[in-house]
């Protein structure tokens, strides 16, 4: 099933991108799917109010995920397995608007996903207990909305939060320097900043949103050559992706497309940038 894309309430919009709901009902017996799931530039907090999830990162086991996940800074692929009543809804943040909420350094959550209650207090437990209860898509979103407004104070988009926001709409292309130059920083000023909001350097941010970019492609025309691919998403060459598909997922392309082609579903393929 597609996802469900909602903007948030006009209060939040500074901070959060969209709220994202998806449903999905598995047959049993398909309960041993491996879902890929690589890394997006994208923060966010998840919810699961149905069917527990299980994710598995690199060299580990699975493991039950907690009902609501803080999601910062990743760089690198996990595998996710859902129950047969598969429920997410999915807090989207502007870049910068996670850090602007929990008010601590991104690298702090670095390529690790934390329950959030720990970073958020125990009032999410109620948030928790009314989506479960809750029977329509519109309904959770509501739910969310209302929790983030007790939590998030409108305050001006300052030129930073603008200028990670082109990086984005460049599909990873704007160069680094005139980034920095949009934000009013010197080249140094705005990679050590950037590292502090995002938890990474603005090279692998750019890196990651072309790298996404590539990857959903695939996931939504899995017939497309790598190579048209690679030229479609602003890679110098073939080689250039390759070399990030191996950095974010430790896999050449080919392999990650036989994965794609393993579940029944994309995760990302109807992700909103």
């Amino acid at each position: 099933m597609r996802p469900i894309i909602y903007q948030p309430h006009p209060a939040l919009s500074g901070f959060i991108s969209h709220i994202m709901v998806m449903e999905a009902t598995f047959r049993p017996e398909l309960d041993h799917l491996v879902f890929p799931f690589p890394p997006t530039p994208q923060h966010s907090i998840h919810f699961y109010p149905r069917d527990p999830m299980q994710t598995q990162r690199v060299n580990s086991i699975f493991e039950q995920t907690p009902d609501c996940i803080v999601i910062g800074p990743q760089v690198t692929k996990v595998n996710l397995k859902m129950g047969s009543n598969h429920c997410i809804v999915s807090v989207v943040f502007h870049p910068g608007g996670l850090h602007r909420l929990l008010k601590m350094p991104m690298h702090e959550l670095f390529d690790q996903a934390y329950e959030a209650t720990w970073l958020l207090g125990s009032g999410l437990s109620e948030v928790n207990y009314k989506l479960r209860e809750a029977k329509q898509p519109l309904e959770m979103k509501t739910i969310v909305d209302e929790y983030f407004l007790t939590k998030i104070v409108a305050s001006p988009v300052a030129a930073f939060d603008m200028a990670l926001k082109q990086m984005v709409k460049s599909d990873g292309l704007l160069p680094i320097e005139l980034a920095a130059s949009l934000a009013c920083l010197s080249l140094r000023q705005f990679e050590r900043k950037f590292k502090e909001t995002m938890g990474y350097s603005p090279k692998v941010f750019s890196r990651l949103i072309r790298f996404s970019k590539a990857y959903r492609l695939k996931e939504r025309q899995p017939h497309l050559s790598w190579t048209v691919i690679a030229h479609t998403c602003g890679y110098f060459d073939q080689m250039h992706l390759i070399r990030d598909f191996k950095e974010f997922t430790d896999a050449v392309p080919g392999t990650i497309a036989l994965e794609i082609n393993s579940v029944p579903m994309g995760l990302q393929a109807g992700m909103k940038f």
